[in-house]
């Protein structure tokens, strides 16, 4: 995170803001040249808050704490370019969150591959009350990953994002399906 920035000069020097009788004085100068050492990098941080809050501008650790902030994590053996393109996505992603399509849209955005959830739920019209209701009694998810034979997948990795993004009520299995390229 931040820290010391050699040579960083103080915007505000203390020493100088002093009454006259400690203008002379070289302890209390060296005691504010220590002080204006440790805080410049605050100001510095501080005059520069805007680029730090912008994706475009903010240094590569803060990434996922710009992430936190809206909710969504990242994961830190990503590159930072994927990371942003990340968090760049995360409001049309977070209006989708525990349904179908966002679950499909989690999985694609942190791996890159063709999803579809298979979903047991269904609606249908009826006027009849004795109608039987469709779907399945449980509500489950397959969450299908189509690979090619020249791609990697985690399948832990895969199953850990299915779990943190689906309802909580909901089970699911996941499903790689292997495509054959040649």
């Amino acid at each position: 995170m931040r820290g010391p920035v050699d040579g960083l000069v103080s915007p505000h020097p203390l020493g100088q803001t002093l009454p006259a009788i400690f203008l002379e004085d070289a302890f209390t100068q060296r005691l504010c040249g220590g002080l204006d050492e440790v805080l410049s990098p605050v100001l510095s941080t501080l005059d520069n808050l805007p680029a730090y809050l912008d994706l475009d501008t903010a240094p590569d650790d803060l990434i996922p704490w710009l992430g936190h902030w809206v909710g969504m994590g990242v994961d830190p053996g990503q590159q930072p370019r994927r990371q942003r393109e990340l968090l760049r996505s995360a409001s049309i992603r977070q209006g989708w969150q525990g349904t179908r399509r966002g679950i499909e849209l989690a999985v694609e955005a942190l791996f890159g591959l063709r999803t579809v959830v298979v979903d047991s739920g269904a609606s249908r019209w009826s006027v009849d009350p004795q109608d039987p209701l469709p779907g399945e009694p449980l509500p489950a998810v397959v969450v299908q990953v189509f690979v090619e034979d020249d791609q990697e997948v985690d399948e832990d990795r895969l199953d850990a994002v299915v779990s943190a993004v689906k309802p909580a009520h909901v089970m699911h299995r996941v499903q790689v399906v292997w495509e054959d390229t040649s």
